[in-house]
């Protein structure tokens, strides 16, 4: 339960300015104003809260775009600093107002009731190898746009590549350089389609070296050869997963885990009545996404190819165990849910949130002797 000695502080974020409400412990009297969003707000804040108070001190704000420098910053300064979930805020039906002073003084009351749910926000360092794997996924996109305008482009014009039915390959970009338009308007137009598909193409390649860099450096070396020892996880898979969850421990279960992916089904139940529908989608959709292409290669037999070979060269015999495990598991859940009829989109989301429960039994560390490597029942 919180302390009655504490003082409990909202703090409603904006780019330029904070609105604060500060609950004096003991007297609940509320003291509100507002502070300019700068280099040097959080001392300024820090040392306005502690004389305020006049003891420990306590306070929040919602995640979302201004990210974790308050946080950091207040913390150093002495102050206890929580980012709290946004989805996770209780909300009062039938409220229809809303400014920022009502909403930093929600937070404040809220947080001193215990009714907040906190973020684990990651390091410097974590968020930083986090915006790398996400600025290779802006480039993935851009380039996915800059290929259609072209393959529109074409086709307006019937021009078809039949020397590859491979789209993008070597022998369709050949194909592609040495086409030409007699109209100087449309030479104009595909040149500058055409720029756009390599200049991307070679920022994604330098993305990915540098991704695969990192993850060769500590602390990411072991927890990213761990998970590239499973079938359909490379060094991109496994460097994403890693900066985007960035510390497996924190889950006390794989259920847990899965949780917080939202690969687990909604429900809607009372009384008598149960109903269980699609997956909740909750949490983080970056690392979901990537379980999910991940769970497509399941649907083939279990073997070990020989770029898996490679992968796993020199990993610890309890890992391989697991990846091997978690290889015919999913093959035989996969050809079963198959048989049965199930849509394809359900196995494969299936088969995600199983190997949900494989990556948590890895990244948990070594197994203690004579205790299961892990239990996934469904």
């Amino acid at each position: 339960m919180p302390s009655d000695t504490t003082t409990y502080v909202g703090l409603d974020v904006h780019k330029r300015m904070i609105a604060v409400s500060l609950v004096v412990a003991g007297t609940g009297e509320v003291r509100e104003w507002q502070e300019t969003n700068d280099a040097t707000v959080a001392r300024r804040l820090a040392r306005r809260l502690q004389r305020e108070a006049g003891g420990p001190v306590s306070c929040c704000y919602e995640a979302g775009p201004t990210g974790y420098v308050l946080q950091r910053r207040l913390r150093s300064e002495g102050v206890m600093c929580t980012v709290v979930a946004p989805s996770l805020i209780p909300v009062r039906p039938g409220s229809r107002i809303k400014t920022d002073r009502r909403d930093a003084r929600k937070l404040g009351e809220l947080l001193g009731a215990g009714l907040l749910t906190a973020v684990h926000p990651p390091s410097e360092e974590q968020e930083a190898l986090r915006d790398l794997c996400r600025c290779r996924v802006d480039v993935v996109e851009d380039l996915l746009r800059a290929r259609h305008r072209m393959s529109k482009f074409l086709l307006r014009r019937h021009c078809v590549c039949k020397e590859s039915g491979n789209n993008w390959g070597t022998r369709h970009m050949n194909w592609l350089r040495r086409l030409r338009f007699e109209d100087a308007a449309s030479q104009v137009t595909f040149d500058s389609y055409l720029l756009s598909i390599d200049q991307l193409g070679e920022r994604l390649l330098q993305l990915e070296l540098q991704l695969a860099e990192f993850g060769a450096q500590e602390p990411y070396r072991e927890p990213v050869g761990w998970l590239r020892c499973f079938r359909g996880i490379d060094t991109v898979t496994a460097v994403s997963l890693v900066a985007e969850l960035h510390d497996f421990r924190r889950f006390g279960s794989a259920r847990a885990l899965m949780s917080y992916l939202g690969l687990v089904p909604g429900e809607n139940s009372s009384g008598e009545r149960e109903r269980r529908g699609s997956i909740t989608k909750a949490g983080n959709g970056h690392a979901r996404r990537l379980l999910v292409e991940a769970a497509w290669h399941q649907r083939h037999r279990p073997a070990i190819s020989q770029p898996l070979r490679k992968r796993r060269a020199g990993q610890p015999a309890w890992v391989l165990a697991i990846a091997d495990r978690a290889q015919e598991r999913l093959w035989r859940r996969w050809t079963r849910m198959t048989f049965r009829g199930k849509p394809t989109q359900k196995v494969v989301v299936a088969m995600a949130r199983e190997m949900v429960g494989y990556l948590w039994a890895v990244l948990q560390g070594p197994p203690i002797a004579d205790t299961p490597i892990i239990d996934t029942k469904p």
